[in-house]
């Protein structure tokens, strides 16, 4: 068991884009604040102390280090390149550009994987895939994240 003082990072990436950083940072911003709400309604409950970061797609791609971590990445493949590598994943069909306004999330139901991706066609539709992953996912995006998370030196 991990000692209450050891401390674990979640990252909430966005593109480093200017449109991303415009519309899509104050999401990320948004999670970050539910995440920690989230921390202090379990907190007598956690064996570990996770500290959700907001940082940029290129950070997070150019550290080794960071790329083990839980991340949420917030904004599609066009404003961020975390986007853009996890959409390499995605079903050819859901990777074309439609006409048709969609919100994807791509996150591992089972929570085994820690990555998650949210992102819409538009910056509202963006908004409402990150409702929808905070009504129906985080919880237990949350939970994995507090049972899962591996010794770590910072």
């Amino acid at each position: 068991m991990h000692a209450k003082n050891d401390k674990y990072t979640l990252l909430i990436v966005t593109g480093s884009h200017l449109r991303a950083e415009s519309a899509d940072r104050p999401l990320a911003y948004k999670l970050q604040t539910q995440i920690e709400e989230w921390l202090t309604k379990h907190d007598d409950v956690m064996n570990v102390k996770i500290v959700p970061i907001v940082c940029s797609d290129i950070w997070f791609l150019n550290n080794q280090d960071l790329q083990e971590r839980p991340v949420v990445s917030i904004g599609g493949p066009g404003v961020n390149a975390l986007s853009g590598y996890f959409a390499q994943s995605l079903p050819d069909e859901d990777q074309e550009p439609t006409p048709e306004p969609r919100v994807l999330i791509q996150v591992d139901p089972e929570f085994t994987d820690l990555r998650a991706c949210i992102w819409g066609s538009n910056h509202e539709l963006t908004v409402k895939g990150l409702d929808l992953f905070s009504d129906q996912y985080l919880d237990g995006y949350m939970r994995a994240v507090a049972t899962q998370v591996e010794p770590h030196e910072d």
